[in-house]
Parts: C-alpha cells; structure tokens; sequence
C-alpha cells in the first residue's frame, strides 16, 4: 500500500476548524493509504539557525531533521492541513519545512539549479481563513508558498480545500461550509 504523510499543523487541536475538515479527509484517504500522522503541536521545533546550519554543511543535518525530511521524501502523497495565519502558514510549519529542507535528502542541484528528490505524487493543502481573502489573492501567500515547494521538493500536483470568512459568518453557515468542504475533500479522496 503506497504512503500518504499527513502533516497537521492545526495548534488550536479540537477546536480548530481546519482540524474539522481534514480529519474525515484523511480518514477516507486511509482506504487507498497507509497514514502516518505528524503533528507539529507534538515536536519540539527548533528553528534552522547557526548551529543547525553548522551541521548541515558538515554533512550531520539533526537525527529528527533527517527522520522528518526522509518521511516526507519517502511519502507518495502528502497532505498539510494548516490554518491562515498572518497572510501565509503558521510560523511552525514553516520551521518544519526548513528542518526538513536537506541538500541531497528532499532536493539537490547541479551547476544549473535545483531539483527536488521527493516521490510524491500530489499535495493536498487544507485550510481556512478568518478574513475574507480567496486563494490566489495577493494576501494569501501559503499557496503560492506551498506551490515554490513542490517544485523545490518535487512533491507534484498542489491541490487545495479552503474555505474564508470564518471569522464574521455566523456560526451556522460556518458548520455548512465545513460539511461542504468535507464533502469536497472526501470526494477528491476517491482520485488523490
């Protein structure tokens, strides 16, 4: 059974409405996927400074930046379920990112440029935005963010489930587009 990596970087747990949306997603994924879940609230995240820095170009990258950057290179399909957060991704899921951004792990270069090592097939980012900022807009930079990565990383296709405006519609509408973004991300399921 082919490997789908479930990257959850919903802090607020349970209360977390982009949570609500992935978590069925990723349970129908679980019948064409073995899963593996990492949960970001989970890890103590360091971020990539002097030190790490240090190691990486001594060729002795973390034993957890190693162990994270070859699940994700070793995934045949990923999916990142994070919220907006200050017009892009939270900070920690940008940590984990660069921790597992390993020269000749994830991606490697010649004189010319780089190219990502990675055999995913396809992305699947899940959000929600309190604003009303649609993908795409200028505002919403994790997208385009996500979409640089896959080139970098070779993770292919970027698919995205989001909903906006969560935090000015009223309580009820809020459950229908969460149902309706489920219903979305249970039926891309069926061909992710």
């Amino acid at each position: 059974m082919e490997k789908l990596l479930y990257i959850d970087a919903c802090f607020r747990e349970n209360e977390s409405r982009t949570r609500k949306i992935a978590l069925p997603v990723v349970e129908a994924l679980k019948n064409r996927y073995d899963v593996e879940t990492i949960n970001l609230n989970d890890l103590e995240l360091i971020p990539v400074m002097s030190e790490e820095i240090a190691k990486r170009l001594g060729g002795n990258p973390s034993k957890e930046s190693l162990e994270w950057a070859n699940k994700v290179k070793n995934a045949d399909r990923i999916v990142i379920a994070a919220p907006f957060w200050d017009m892009s991704i939270p900070s920690a899921l940008k940590v984990f990112i660069e921790l597992c951004s390993i020269f000749d792990v994830t991606f490697t270069s010649d004189d010319k440029t780089c190219y990502g090592l990675c055999k995913c097939k396809k992305l699947l980012f899940i959000t929600t935005r309190g604003m009303n900022i649609p993908t795409g807009d200028v505002r919403e930079q994790a997208t385009s963010y996500l979409k640089a990565l896959s080139t970098l990383w070779n993770l292919g296709e970027l698919e995205v489930i989001a909903r906006q405006n969560f935090d000015y519609l009223p309580a009820e509408i809020i459950e229908k587009e969460i149902e309706s973004a489920i219903a979305e991300g249970i039926e891309m399921a069926k061909v992710f």
